[in-house]
């Protein structure tokens, strides 16, 4: 066992069973599907999301049915209309159909047996990728914290594996292994952020400083413990502040708390994530809300924010119009 590559999967323990694989036809998902497969028979199946965004998606399905016969696992395929509403990312369209068509294969009208677990192929250079594109939007640790190895995502614990490991180190085990895979052509298409960073930047990284993938790792690791520790504050202070919160109880916090706590409150609560604008209007209008006459409406996330005698309340539409007490 020396590859990278090798060492990740012998690490890797999924805590229940059957595991899915997340399975684009590409070369991280099929080392991946191939490993877990091999590591795990009988145990394991193939979720393909059919985007149906290019001509060649019929052929990425076709070859995942290939590939899936040859290695004996079963493969379930959900088809989804990814296409992205004006003024919205089409990856994060995408990113949003993919997640909800796994949870859909997983426990679904007719999903036989009901899947719990997932794996999917992101690897070091994807989670580079996705610090570089929270750096440059100005990112809190939230974002920092890129990938996490394991998260619960719609009822799935989502694993990644493979966060540790190159596309090179991934691509060379499949060589070994005459495994094929497909590469997804807009995979080269620079009009994504993603792609430029992956064809500019990564060559440059590596230049300039050879192990950047391990210490850009260990950042991302720093920020996501730190945002662990935030997280447990935020639930003491929530505790204190109640739910929805007191404004009373929150303007004993600091500044910082309550920022912590609120951003904390609205996304566990409502799914709601306010800019940086936002929530700082939102802390102004906490600070100066001495009299009982002080009134709060703002626009945060997707809905507003309003005062209600004495607390603080969020609704995804304009509330009916009344007078805060």
């Amino acid at each position: 066992m020396n590859s990278a590559f090798e060492r990740a999967m012998a690490a890797f323990e999924p805590a229940h069973w059957p595991l899915a694989v997340g399975f684009s036809g590409g070369a991280d998902s099929t080392a991946l599907l191939a490993a877990c497969a091999a590591r795990w028979p009988e145990q394991v199946l193939a979720f393909h999301v059919h985007h149906g965004l290019q001509a060649a998606a019929d052929d990425f399905e076709r070859h995942c049915r290939t590939v899936c016969e040859r290695l004996g696992v079963p493969l379930r395929v959900h088809r989804v209309d990814a296409r992205h509403a004006p003024g919205d990312s089409p990856e994060d369209a995408a990113r949003r159909a993919r997640y909800e068509a796994f949870a859909e294969m997983a426990y679904g009208e007719g999903a036989s047996p009901a899947v719990e677990s997932i794996a999917l192929g992101h690897h070091a250079d994807d989670q580079v990728e996705t610090l570089m594109l929270a750096l440059s939007r100005g990112a809190g640790l939230p974002g920092l914290a890129a990938m996490p190895a394991c998260i619960r995502r719609n009822g799935l614990d989502v694993h990644r594996p493979l966060l540790a490991v190159s596309g090179a180190e991934i691509r060379a085990w499949l060589d070994v292994h005459e495994l094929p895979w497909i590469d997804d052509p807009t995979n080269g298409d620079e009009r994504y952020t993603r792609n430029r960073i992956r064809a500019v930047l990564l060559p440059a990284l590596a230049q300039v400083f050879p192990q950047f993938r391990a210490t850009f790792a260990r950042s991302v690791g720093h920020a996501a413990q730190a945002q662990q520790l935030l997280g447990d504050l935020a639930e003491q202070d929530l505790a204190t502040v109640g739910d929805p919160p007191r404004i009373a109880a929150l303007q004993v916090l600091s500044r910082a708390r309550q920022a912590n706590v609120l951003r904390h409150w609205l996304m566990h609560s409502h799914g709601c994530g306010p800019s940086a604008a936002q929530l700082a209007q939102l802390l102004d209008q906490v600070r100066a809300c001495t009299t009982r006459g002080h009134r709060i409406h703002l626009k945060v996330g997707g809905g507003f924010a309003e005062r209600e005698g004495d607390f603080l309340h969020w609704y995804n539409a304009p509330p009916s119009p009344k007078t805060s007490l």
